[in-house]
C-alpha cells in the first residue's frame, strides 16, 4: 500500500503540505482530490523522491522510494506527460524504460498494444505527440514494470472520451487484480466513478478522508416527477429538506423516504436515484470552499 503519515513540506515561510496523513490500500482506486494549489502535486513528488519532506514519511510498499533497490518494478509513476524527450520516439522512451528495469524487449510492444499506440504511432518523435498519446505512452512507461502501485497525477488530461472510458477501465481492472492506484484529478465525475476512496485536501491539509460510500452517505436523493411544486410542497411538509437540481430536486433523505412521501401525495415519480455525482461535486466544492484559487499550481 500507499501510506502518508504527518507529511509537512515548507519553502521559507510558506507551508504547501501541512501534517498530512492518509493511506492507499491495495486492490482500491484512491481519489486524490483538492483545488489548485493545495498540495496534490507536492505530496505525489515527495512519495516519489522528487522533493524531500520537511518532515513525516511518505512510503509505498513499506519503504520510502528512494529505497526501493529498482523502484519501476514496485511503482508506476505519471506526474506529467510533457515532461517526455520531446526528440525521442515513442519506441525508444520505452525502450530505455525497458532496459533500464532489466526487462525482456518484448515487454515493449506489449506496452505499446496495451495503450493502443500503433506502431506507427510508436516511431514518431513525441514532439509531434497529441497530449493524449502523451497520456498513454507515459502509462505505458509507468506499467512496464508490471509495478504493485500506481501514482497518477491527472492522467486523462488531454483524452477524448473513449480515451477517458479506457483509462477508467485499464485503473479499473488494475485495482480489481490487486493493485494499488493513487489518482489525482480535476475530473471529478471520473474520480465517482472510478474511485473507491477519497481524500480531500484544501490549503496543504486533509479536510476529508474515508471510503467513497461513507463520504457520500448525506449527499441524498435525486427525484424528478411531472408535478414538481405538489412534491416539493409534500417533502418539505414530511420535513425533508429540498434544493434544485437538474430539473428536480435534491432531497436530503434517503430514496425510500422520498418515495413513500411522493406515494402518499399520490404525485407519479419520473426519477428517483441516489444523487451520488451530484454529491460529490457538492461535497467537493463545500470543502474546499475556502481553498479555491483558480489558475495557481498545486
Amino acid at each position: 500500500m500507499i501510506r502518508v503519515e504527518n507529511l509537512t513540506r515548507t519553502y521559507g515561510s510558506f507551508t504547501a503540505v501541512d501534517d498530512v496523513s492518509f493511506v492507499a490500500r491495495s486492490g482500491r482506486v484512491t481519489g486524490f482530490l483538492g483545488p489548485n494549489g493545495a498540495g496534490k502535486s507536492t505530496t505525489m513528488r515527495v512519495l516519489v523522491g522528487l522533493t524531500p519532506a520537511t518532515s513525516g514519511t511518505a512510503t509505498v510498499a513499506g519503504r520510502r522510494f528512494v529505497d526501493l533497490p529498482n523502484p519501476g518494478r514496485e511503482v508506476g509513476v505519471l506526474l506529467d506527460a510533457s515532461a517526455q524527450h520531446a526528440g525521442r520516439t515513442g519506441r525508444e522512451i520505452l525502450t530505455l524504460a525497458q532496459r533500464t528495469l532489466g526487462l525482456p524487449a518484448d515487454r515493449v510492444d506489449a506496452m505499446l498494444e496495451r495503450v493502443s499506440l500503433t506502431p506507427e504511432e510508436s516511431r514518431r518523435r513525441v514532439r509531434h505527440y497529441s497530449l493524449g498519446m502523451r497520456q498513454r505512452l507515459g502509462i505505458a512507461v509507468a506499467l512496464i514494470g508490471d509495478p504493485a502501485s500506481l501514482i497518477l497525477d491527472e492522467p486523462a488530461n488531454g483524452l477524448d472520451p473513449a480515451g477517458i472510458r479506457w483509462m477508467r477501465d485499464l485503473l479499473r481492472g488494475y485495482a480489481d487484480a490487486g493493485g494499488t492506484v493513487l489518482l489525482s484529478s480535476h475530473l471529478l465525475h471520473e474520480i465517482e466513478v472510478v474511485a473507491d476512496d477519497l481524500v480531500v485536501i484544501g490549503n496543504g491539509r486533509i479536510v476529508a478522508s474515508g471510503t467513497k460510500a461513507e463520504l457520500l452517505a448525506g449527499s441524498g436523493t435525486l427525484v424528478r416527477a411531472r408535478d414538481l411544486d405538489a412534491l416539493g410542497r409534500a417533502l418539505t411538509e414530511s420535513a425533508v429538506t429540498v434544493s434544485p437540481l437538474d430539473g428536480g430536486f435534491r432531497a436530503e433523505a434517503d430514496a425510500e423516504l422520498v418515495g413513500k412521501v411522493a406515494h402518499a401525495a399520490g404525485v407519479p415519480l419520473l426519477e428517483l436515484r441516489a444523487a451520488d455525482g451530484a454529491g460529490l461535486e457538492e461535497m467537493f466544492l463545500e470543502l474546499t470552499a475556502t481553498t479555491q484559487r483558480e489558475g495557481v499550481a498545486a
